[in-house]
């Protein structure tokens, strides 16, 4: 296997020395450069080319996020987000401006080691294009029917379908191309279980909040469930709607891989609006939703999937596409599109054709 070449920006040389520490540990990541600020780092990508950058936010001269956009608008080098948690919208901004993924700053304890190397070694082998500048879109409006839609639970609520989404690595991303070109309006609630470190949920509500016509928030336990609003899923514990569309927060096992859980998410949302579920699945790592979009699909809604070409790793979802429980295996570019066809076909009573 060819060795990782590593670069590593951060102010901190406390910093620099543990991820210097934990890169080189095991022979196969090659610090070749080190950079103090932002400027040395956009010098070292173009210098060096390095197969992965890791990039600290605060940092003297240029900062973090103007680095990350100075490299991907000249040549793109996948780059992973090591910040304080006190930086989470900042990170996320900087997901928007071409990072793969954010982290907290790692200790020395071997948990937080393997977890620095494993994203390092995933992230180093993705694909990243050059990028143009930040640019706004702005959504159109869309008013729904208000009729309140029946309940299998004898229960009323105030939509008829729920969008329920399962991601992981480049899933922040991904979900701003999809959620931004939807309305203000649209007639359902999304719900949204994306693996994150603990500490970044809240940053990630804001940003998302930022670039889209719904409100976003992180669900409360006991919160009910109201259509035009999206709702994330807080990492410390695993999502859960109700029959009496409420949101139930439970604690997630000591084993599990991924926080929060997509399968307890997806499973809950079959098991409660079964063929008014829409469920999607979107770029990841791993095999976390396979099981809850099964279940959806198994009680008759509606299943989606990110395809290979628009997905920073085609992973969750290409198992889902194996296991043939995708409907839908759709351009994410193209998603807000078949959402909308989908929800104003059922609203009218008349589903609409996705050929």
């Amino acid at each position: 296997m060819s060795v990782i070449r590593v670069v590593i920006a951060d102010d901190s040389q406390v910093a620099r020395d543990v991820l210097r520490d934990i890169l080189s540990r095991d022979g196969d990541i090659d610090i070749v450069g080190e950079a103090t600020n932002g400027r040395e780092a956009v010098e070292l990508a173009k210098r060096l080319a390095p197969h992965l950058i890791t990039m600290d936010l605060n940092m003297p001269v240029m900062n973090g996020l103007s680095a990350i956009e100075e490299i991907m608008f000249t040549k793109g080098v996948p780059i992973l987000v090591v910040s304080d948690r006190s930086n989470a919208q900042t990170a996320y901004q900087a997901l928007e401006v071409g990072a793969l993924e954010v982290m907290p700053k790692p200790s020395l304890n071997e948990a937080d080691a393997e977890r620095l190397l494993a994203r390092v070694r995933l992230l180093a082998g993705v694909s990243v294009i050059t990028r143009l500048r930040r640019r706004c879109i702005a959504p159109a409006t869309f008013t729904a029917p208000s009729t309140p839609a029946p309940s299998p639970w004898g229960i009323p609520r105030d939509f008829k379908r729920i969008v329920a989404i399962a991601c992981s690595t480049g899933g922040p991303q991904a979900l701003v191309r999809a959620l931004r070109s939807l309305p203000a309006g649209f007639p359902a609630p999304i719900v949204i279980a994306q693996h994150i470190s603990h500490g970044f949920i809240d940053g990630m509500a804001q940003w998302l909040a930022s670039l889209c016509a719904m409100p976003v928030s992180v669900a409360q336990e006991g919160e009910q469930l109201h259509p035009g609003h999206v709702y994330l899923s807080p990492s410390e514990s695993d999502l859960c709607v109700t029959p009496r569309h409420r949101f139930q927060l439970k604690a997630s096992p000591d084993n599990s891989l991924y926080h929060p859980s997509c399968d307890v998410l997806l499973q809950s949302v079959a098991d409660v609006y079964g063929s008014d579920a829409i469920g999607i699945i979107l770029t990841g790592m791993g095999r976390d939703g396979v099981n809850g979009i099964r279940a959806i699909h198994q009680a008759g809604g509606t299943t989606f999937a990110q395809d290979e070409a628009s997905s920073v790793i085609y992973g969750m979802n290409r198992e889902a596409v194996k296991a043939g429980i995708i409907q839908y295996e759709v351009p994410l570019d193209s998603l807000p599109d078949r959402l909308m066809r989908d929800v104003r076909g059922y609203l009218n009573g008349r589903p609409e054709p996705l050929a």
